[in-house]
C-alpha cells in the first residue's frame, strides 16, 4: 500500500513539472512535437530510475551523519552531507552519458532531434530535485527509493506529453499573435496544473473527511450551543424587562 500510494503521489500531486515546475527548460524546448517529447520523457525516467537509488545508497551509507559506521566506531562522528550536491550530481553526470552514448548508438534521428538538450539532463533541475526530495522526505528502503524515481519520471513524461500533443494540435487553433509560442504554453501549463492540484483532494480527501460518530458529537455540541445561547437571551431579556 505504501508503494502504491509513493507511486500514484509522485505521478499526480507532487508532479516535477506541474506541483514543483521543475525541468521546465527541457519541457518547454523539446515540446514541439510529441516523438521528440517520448524519447526525452523516456531518457528522463530511465535516468530518474538509476540515480534516486544510487543517491539513496549513497546518502544512507556515506553521506548522513553516522552513515560511516559501517567502517568501524571511530568513523561513527563523521558527518559527510555537506558533499551531497556534489555527489549526486556526479551519479547523475554519469548516468546521462551513459544514456547519450545508448540513443546516439541505437537511435541517431532522435538523438539528433534532441540536440544539446540531451546531455542538458545532467543539469535538469527535475534529476537532481528527485534525489534532494528522496533526502528531504527521508524515504526509509531502497524499493521506495527506486519506486519515486521511476514514478516521478513518469509525472515529467506524461506532462511533457500533454504539452507536446496539445502544442501540435494548437497550431492550427486561431491563437492570438500575442500569445502565440510560450505565451500560450505557459497559460496552457499553469490550466494543467491547476487541474493536477485537485488529484490531492483524491488522495487525502478520505483521512480528513470526519467519521459518522465525529458528525454527530459535532451536531450535538452544535446544538446544545444554540441552546445555551438561547437561554442566556431569555434570561437577558427577562432581567430587562423587570
Amino acid at each position: 500500500m505504501e508503494h502504491l500510494e509513493l507511486f500514484f503521489k509522485s505521478i499526480f500531486v507532487d508532479n516535477m513539472v506541474f506541483a514543483y515546475f521543475l525541468g521546465m527548460c527541457s519541457y518547454l524546448a523539446v515540446s514541439k512535437k510529441v516523438s521528440t517529447a517520448v524519447g526525452l520523457g523516456a531518457a528522463v525516467i530511465f535516468v530518474l530510475m538509476i540515480t534516486v537509488p544510487l543517491n539513496w545508497l549513497l546518502d544512507q551509507y556515506l553521506l548522513q551523519e553516522g552513515a560511516l559506521s559501517w567502517l568501524g566506531e571511530e568513523y561513527a562522528s563523521y558527518d559527510l552531507s555537506f558533499l551531497s550536491f556534489i555527489m549526486f550530481i556526479a551519479t547523475i553526470a554519469t548516468m546521462v552519458q551513459l544514456v547519450e552514448i545508448i540513443v546516439e548508438k541505437f537511435s541517431p534521428s532522435l538523438y539528433n532531434s534532441l540536440g544539446i538538450f540531451l546531455p542538458l539532463i545532467a543539469v535538469n533541475c527535475a534529476i537532481l530535485g528527485g534525489s534532494l526530495f528522496m533526502q528531504s522526505r527521508e524515504i526509509e528502503t531502497l524499493g521506495l527509493a527506486f519506486n519515486y524515481g521511476i514514478s516521478s519520471g513518469i509525472g515529467w513524461f506524461l506532462a511533457i506529453i500533454a504539452i507536446a500533443a496539445i502544442r501540435e494540435k494548437i497550431r492550427y487553433s486561431a491563437v492570438p499573435p500575442a500569445l502565440r509560442g510560450l505565451g500560450i504554453t505557459f497559460i496552457i501549463t499553469g490550466l494543467m496544473a491547476i487541474g493536477f492540484m485537485s488529484f490531492g483532494g483524491m488522495l487525502t480527501g478520505g483521512d480528513d473527511a470526519p467519521k459518522a460518530e465525529d458528525k454527530t458529537a459535532i451536531i450535538k455540541n452544535e446544538i446544545e450551543k444554540e441552546t445555551e445561547d438561547a437561554t442566556e437571551t431569555v434570561s437577558l431579556v427577562v432581567d430587562l424587562t423587570k
